[in-house]
């Protein structure tokens, strides 16, 4: 059953105990007209994009291993389209649902317009905890929600892409399944209606990495920009998972020391470093936790962000830095390679404390900028090099780190503003030139 849900600008969050009292979607909706009050957005555009174009909702029974039937909720929100194809990832976590996947197609919005590319944003998932499941499971799982959502997705209309407790694998899954519900000559012609495959199915060298690299390249020019060295600076992750991995791997090859990290499962910290690739392989034959590797002592997760460090990287999921800690961060600088890691609440106490931050849209735009390399590769037929993609990722990154960095000096703006400023007007433009119809 498919059920065509009313958008909304600002909906009050979920009744979840899991979201807390301030929302994503109040969040993303407060950076917005703020960034819309600054740059004197005209008031129809705004109306525009404080609305989703379509939120689709999905129920779909699905049998289990044990021979049961489960029924799933499944969620597809297309925030906008003015430059291109809706573009964002699915997640598989018990917290999905319409308000966070309208949050998150809106930050997907502003994230592919200030990256220069032909994308809109979207945003969706799967509500469930995805350890419950079996890999056979989580197959058919998958399967029925992209044959749901069949014709609400495309090459050329809404493009998904991994997102948290999701991979290439799940990316295989479903572009198999929609290409076969295609007619047999259109079937090869719709491999790119998803990025992050496997490279056997199309995929992109350096996609696993492309997120986190840039995580780390908007640290690099950070740093930079104020005459400071990576060497021996301490740094601090939340999550550990392929983009808290490869941001640690890029920030430790450059001398910078991990000395704390939290997962899922608990925190570990060594104020004299953690080494990147062994805490990597102890959490892949630990089930995915950190929890136990030797190199590092237990903390206490209400103490993690508490931590001595000079850098911190929330890489996991929303809503983790707010009014409640932000007071206790140690580091000068967040670097955000989760998707609205830090409330409204807390960064205007982090940006009181002078901290600054690198905002989602710009910090963690290395993957969507490397999801575009797969379309474009896919789409012309052709097969790029690792070398390749990481000499254009890097431009790409520094090109709109310099230009953010530019604009908030120029205006007196912290940086999530000076992004936002510009994300938006670009989108502005095309609204202005184009009309709207009719």
């Amino acid at each position: 059953m498919i059920t065509m849900t009313k958008p909304h600008a600002n909906q009050e969050p979920g009744a979840s105990s899991k979201v807390p009292a301030r929302g994503m979607i109040d969040n993303v909706m407060e950076q917005f007209n703020s960034a819309a009050d600054h740059i004197d957005l005209h008031p129809n555009i705004r109306k525009i994009l404080s609305i989703t174009n379509n939120e689709i909702v999905v129920h779909f029974p699905v049998k289990m291993d044990n021979g049961n039937v489960e029924i799933f909720t499944g969620y597809r929100v297309q925030h906008n389209n003015a430059l291109g194809p809706y573009k964002g990832g699915l997640r598989y976590h018990p917290t999905v649902d319409i308000d966070a996947a309208r949050a998150l197609a809106m930050w997907m919005t502003w994230k592919t317009s200030l990256a220069g590319l032909p994308y809109g944003g979207g945003k969706g998932g799967i509500q469930l905890d995805p350890s419950l499941y079996s890999k056979s499971e989580l197959e058919r799982i998958t399967r029925r929600f992209t044959f749901a959502l069949a014709d609400n997705i495309g090459p050329e209309h809404d493009i998904p892409a991994p997102d948290v407790n999701t991979n290439s694998q799940t990316m295989a899954w479903i572009a198999d399944t929609y290409m076969s519900t295609r007619p047999p000559a259109e079937r090869t012609a719709n491999q790119h209606v998803v990025t992050g495959k496997p490279g056997g199915s199309g995929g992109l060298e350096g996609r696993d990495r492309a997120t986190g690299y840039g995580v780390y390249l908007n640290i690099k020019c950070w740093m930079e920009r104020h005459n400071k060295s990576l060497k021996g600076q301490k740094y601090i992750v939340q999550g550990f998972g392929n983009v808290g991995y490869w941001a640690s791997h890029f920030m430790e090859q450059d001398g910078a020391l991990l000395v704390a990290v939290q997962d899922a499962y608990g925190s570990i910290e060594n104020q004299d470093g953690l080494k990147v690739d062994d805490l990597f392989n102890y959490s892949q034959s630990n089930k995915g936790s950190i929890v136990g590797f030797s190199q590092g002592k237990a903390i206490d997760n209400k103490d993690f962000f508490k931590t001595n460090c000079d850098i911190c990287i929330p890489a996991a999921l929303g809503n983790q830095i707010t009014a409640d800690n932000a007071d206790s961060l140690k580091a000068t600088l967040i670097a955000e390679g989760a998707n609205g890691p830090t409330n409204v609440d807390g960064e205007k106490i982090l940006l009181e404390k002078n901290i600054a931050i690198i905002p989602d849209i710009l910090c963690n735009s290395g993957g969507v900028v490397g999801s575009y390399f797969e379309w474009l590769q896919n789409r012309n037929g052709e097969l790029w090099q690792l070398n390749e993609v990481m000499a254009k990722l890097e431009k790409k990154m520094m090109d709109s780190f310099d230009k953010v960095f530019e604009y908030a000096q120029n205006e007196g703006l912290d940086m999530r503003t000076a992004a936002y400023c510009l994300a938006i007007r670009r989108i502005e433009k095309a609204y202005i030139e184009r009309g709207i119809f009719p």
